[in-house]
């Protein structure tokens, strides 16, 4: 289990601690006022993090920063529901749906949808997959927040092997 590096002050009780499943992912958290980023590294491409609130509430908004290649399946849960993510390595276009019912297609209007943007190395939108030394980022639902979850659990695999 890999632990989180700081880049903030590390308190004895951090406002979010991540494990990793691998010990070779890395994941850091950084804070802006009431924002978190949380950016992680995962060298295999197939792995899962939980993320556990240190305090007795949620920062204002979480924005995850994956560095994969691809993103053939995310997943994020609070143990209530279930978001699910695909994103097309032909075309860019990307697939959202909850609680394993990938025939409903959730849209922008929806309380659970996550905008999925592609980053280059060089912090400008990215086009192609794979991506080279870039990210997938996403703000993760309020929705999933709503209810004070203990912890929220991230599944992703770059890409199908």
């Amino acid at each position: 289990m890999g632990i989180m590096n700081c880049v903030t002050t590390c308190e004895d009780d951090p406002p979010l601690k991540i494990t990793t499943k691998r010990d070779d992912d890395k994941a850091e958290v950084a804070f802006e006022q009431d924002k978190a980023v949380v950016s992680v590294q995962s060298p295999l491409g197939i792995s899962q993090a939980i993320i556990k609130r240190g305090d007795n509430k949620w920062p204002t908004s979480v924005m995850l920063r994956l560095h994969l290649k691809g993103l053939e399946n995310f997943k994020v849960t609070n143990g209530n529901v279930t978001v699910e993510a695909a994103l097309s390595s032909q075309d860019g276009k990307v697939r959202l749906w909850k609680d394993n019912d990938e025939t409903q297609l959730l849209d922008a209007k929806h309380p659970y949808w996550m905008e999925i943007r592609m980053v280059g190395k060089d912090g400008k939108p990215a086009k192609t997959i794979p991506l080279k030394d870039g990210y997938f980022e996403m703000q993760l639902p309020k929705a999933l927040f709503e209810d004070h979850p203990n912890s929220i659990t991230l599944n992703w695999i770059d890409f199908y092997r």
